[in-house]
């Protein structure tokens, strides 16, 4: 292998170490749980419509960013339906994610508190663009050499899968929502990098401390097949249906707080703040996330759990 494949080798076994940290990374998990969950799709009582933005590392130019568009409905009472795009950009790659989501939901119980189990699948294609690589390494390569004189710009299949389990009170979920290993970067005939197949496991209770203050444990466990595992712990406090504020942790990596609001009983709004604990703390110190709901009340009176949407 010459230097110049050498070269990208060694890019992109840097941007597959980000991607695998960053694929993706959400602190506000528990209102974005259609993209890693396709089980969780239709699981609310309205037309759920979300909008999230995460900037990763401030002050790290080319740090990571994600944002994040997502929809999903029941259709009848054992169907549900959803779509999720996703936007990453970590220095000079630019991934777009493209995914449909179906989940069939069975019944266990017809008491309040009604068990539901509800089965998952996540189709779609990713758009993977990598800009000039003389661009990216300057000087440091030989520009006359032809692998670094192209742009790629490859599309990638998916497949993904999960479990969804809850009933008016607590939920567990397990997914994983890409499935499917292809190559990065295809470069005169030599494949560089790979996607890496993700699990989730997430998981909730709504505890009520009194008619108007409910507190709202929450856990997200990723990981990647054979890399370290992430822990994400929350804790959030509803205030009289209208406010949530609390707090978070992320194993090794870092520790912040968070607060939402509804503008109304179909509109919220979020934020969330990471304190960087890593050994990036000696360059960055934080991180943001911010998000909006909003449900359409076309199917209110679709009847899929007593829960109340606390989760």
């Amino acid at each position: 292998m010459n230097k110049s494949y050498i070269c990208i080798a060694i890019l992109l076994a840097f941007l597959g170490n980000a991607f695998a940290q960053q694929d993706p990374q959400y602190t506000q998990y528990m209102y974005n749980m259609s993209v890693v969950n396709p089980a969780y799709a239709g699981s609310k009582e309205t037309v759920s419509l979300g909008l999230l933005y995460r900037k990763q590392w401030v002050n790290i130019e080319d740090a990571p960013s994600t944002g994040t568009f997502f929809a999903h409905t029941p259709i009848g009472d054992n169907i549900g339906l959803g779509i999720s795009i996703i936007s990453d950009k970590i220095g000079p790659v630019n991934e777009n994610n493209f995914y449909g989501d179906f989940s069939y939901t069975i019944t266990l119980g017809d008491s309040y508190e009604e068990h539901r189990l509800v089965f998952g699948l996540k189709a779609g294609f990713t758009t993977h663009k990598v800009g000039l690589f003389s661009d990216i390494y300057g000087t440091l390569i030989n520009e006359s050499d032809p692998a670094f004189l192209q742009n790629t710009d490859d599309i990638l299949l998916n497949l993904g899968a999960g479990v969804f389990y809850y009933t008016n009170k607590y939920y567990l979920g397990i997914s994983i929502p890409n499935t499917i290993k292809s190559p990065h970067l295809t470069v005169q005939g030599h494949q560089f990098g790979s996607e890496v197949s993700h699990y989730f496991i997430t998981g909730g209770y709504v505890f009520d401390v009194s008619p108007t203050i409910k507190f709202k444990p929450s856990f997200m466990m990723k990981s990647a097949f054979n890399a370290p595992t992430s822990l994400d712990v929350s804790a959030n406090v509803f205030f009289d249906e209208r406010i949530e504020a609390g707090i978070t942790y992320r194993l090794e990596d870092s520790f912040g707080a968070m607060v939402n609001f509804s503008v109304n009983s179909d509109l919220r709004i979020g934020y969330a703040y990471d304190h960087v604990v890593s050994d990036l703390n000696a360059v960055t110190n934080a991180s943001h996330e911010f998000f909006i709901l909003y449900d359409l009340p076309l199917f209110r009176n679709v009847s899929k759990s007593p829960r109340r949407n606390y989760y």
